[in-house]
């Protein structure tokens, strides 16, 4: 399970070092998608194709028949880059993905559960700090789905 929250830098050539925590169970290979919240989502192999299954909506995968699945489909699998680890455990970042995140010198790399993202430090601490102060309220919201 990834957990946790790094601070790294971003070195001139793009690349963001993962924590040494992550890259046992990342593996030597990963896919970098663009994710929510503007930030970067980083899967596993293996999770990237539980991600790609969970996206087509049937046994038969007519997903392109639906406008919103298209859109969603195109803006996950179309701006989604395969990574190597380096030998220090560093991904290179594509440009294209490293401006939608917004990062700049200094990047949170944060382990939530099945991957990890990769956020804009200044964007993560604001995001950190609203969801910690509804953090009550959330989770009263959550248990009432589940009754539901």
């Amino acid at each position: 399970m990834l957990i946790g929250e790094y601070i790294h830098a971003i070195d001139e050539k793009n690349r963001v070092s993962l924590p040494a925590k992550f890259r046992k169970e990342l593996g030597k290979k990963v896919i970098i998608a663009p994710g929510l919240d503007k930030c970067l989502f980083v899967f596993t192999l293996n999770e990237w194709e539980k991600v790609s299954e969970r996206l087509s909506s049937s046994e038969t995968d007519l997903s392109f028949l639906s406008a919103d699945k298209r859109s969603f489909n195109r803006f996950m699998f179309g701006r989604a880059a395969e990574a190597e680890v380096d030998s220090i455990g560093r991904i290179l970042i594509p440009d294209f993905l490293k401006e939608k995140a917004g990062l700049t010198d200094k990047a949170a790399v944060v382990g939530v559960k099945d991957r990890v993202e990769i956020w804009n430090h200044k964007q993560w601490l604001t995001y950190r700090e609203k969801a910690e102060r509804e953090a009550d309220q959330l989770a009263e919201k959550l248990a009432g789905e589940r009754k539901t």
